[in-house]
């Protein structure tokens, strides 16, 4: 895979952080940006419409969830991949970035080489794998008013079309693929998440909950014990 196709933008308000990891993934052959707050990330990204957005969480003025969250609001930012790296490892933490529409977590210190491999994977897994930033896919998914669009990356509930995070476009697209079958919560982190990405235990809860609230009705059910499944409308 050419590597140099895509652009990565890093925000980190610690100088030597920003340094140490541009120049890692530079050597990759990745297209680096830097940002030192968020206010400063916004304009970037608004600018130069980055593949990966790798978002520290602790700092000042604007925080990486406000950040995050700032981000998805940009045009043509609700696919880019966010992914936080961080320090802090709490899983209130790690819920509160997953709900701001961030992607994936990284607690720091990391290696340069597990961070290079985990960025390619989230790169690899993702609808950016084309270089160009938009989805491969170009087929649509109906199931009575649902609609999943996988050309603009939609998902469309009685004509009203819902921009969907990543990781919740990327589930729900699961789980509608295959209506009444229950994936277990084991496959689910393994074909969303990827099984070398280390996530907390509620990341799906979070996930399934966000859907509920969008779509509502009774689409998504819990199988206890086991995972969840998608039904089909009456």
């Amino acid at each position: 895979m050419n590597w140099n196709e895509f652009k990565i933008l890093l925000v980190d308000d610690e100088l030597d952080i920003l340094e140490f990891l541009s120049y890692n993934l530079k050597n990759e052959g990745f297209e680096i940006h830097t940002a030192s707050n968020g206010a400063d990330a916004l304009k970037l990204a608004a600018r130069i419409q980055p593949h990966l957005v790798l978002l520290d969480v602790m700092m000042p003025e604007m925080d990486g969830i406000e950040t995050c969250e700032e981000i998805r609001k940009l045009p043509n930012m609700e696919n880019t991949l966010i992914a936080f790296l961080t320090a802090r490892g709490e899983d209130y933490s790690q819920i509160a970035g997953f709900e701001a529409g961030g992607d994936d977590y990284i607690t720091k210190p990391i290696k340069p080489k597990l961070l290079i491999s985990k960025i390619k994977s989230l790169l690899k897994r993702s609808s950016v794998v084309n270089g160009k930033g938009g989805v491969e896919s170009s087929n649509k998914v109906i199931s009575g008013d649902l609609v999943i669009d996988k050309d603009r990356y939609l998902v469309i509930l009685k004509g009203r079309e819902i921009v969907f995070p990543r990781k919740e476009f990327e589930l729900i697209s699961l789980l509608i693929s295959k209506p009444d079958k229950v994936f277990s919560r084991e496959e689910i982190f393994d074909r969303i998440w990827g099984d070398n990405i280390v996530v907390g235990d509620r990341t799906i809860d979070v996930h399934i909950r966000k859907l509920r609230e969008k779509l509502g009705g009774d689409y998504i059910r819990t199988v206890k014990g086991i995972g969840y499944k998608y039904v089909k409308p009456a």
